[in-house]
């Protein structure tokens, strides 16, 4: 049985906002599966944004973690993080979910992977999934040559880039924001 996964997910950070935003697309190995999945939530009332690529019922089970974490840790973004990074590179059960998460508050932004990775991006700017390089070089080129954009702007235009591009990336899009 196939697993359904791929999108792209991106997030940046910019004049004060924070946007994180996906696309729609699930695929099912070379078809697509569903094409209006959800796959940025608003956690801790508004305060902090998740998004997650792969497999779409393993990354559930993390941001339902990770939601645990933040809640645990009185909302402190980078201990949560931490702390989901440790269980999922330890737990029999996690260590074989398949899925990236991008978290982000109006003070951080991380990458968490199952290997153990928790990472500060580089420019302010996360992507991950299968559009990952198209929309993050998409951002790069925007936040550096059009900074008079929103983050939010930002990140529906690297995405409709990305989806120009990659075969696992399409345009329904879902934008969260923190300002």
């Amino acid at each position: 049985m196939q697993k359904i996964h791929a999108t792209t997910v991106v997030g940046i950070m910019h004049n004060g906002e924070i946007a994180l935003g996906a696309d729609g697309q699930a695929t099912m190995g070379n078809t697509i599966a569903k094409s209006n999945v959800r796959k940025v939530r608003s956690l801790l009332n508004g305060k902090v944004l998740a998004g997650f690529a792969g497999s779409t019922a393993d990354a559930f089970t993390l941001i339902e973690r990770f939601e645990e974490k933040l809640n645990a840790y009185g909302g402190n973004l980078k201990r949560a993080a931490i702390e989901l990074a440790k269980d999922w590179r330890t737990d029999r059960y996690l260590r074989k979910l398949e899925a990236m998460l991008i978290v982000a508050s109006k003070e951080d932004m991380l990458v968490i992977s199952g290997t153990g990775d928790v990472l500060e991006p580089d420019q302010q700017i996360a992507a991950i999934g299968s559009g990952s390089m198209f929309a993050q070089s998409a951002a790069i080129a925007l936040k550096k040559h059009a900074p008079q954009l929103t983050a939010e702007e930002m990140v529906r235009e690297s995405l409709h880039i990305a989806a120009d591009i990659c075969i696992y990336t399409n345009h329904n899009l879902v934008v969260e924001t923190i300002r």
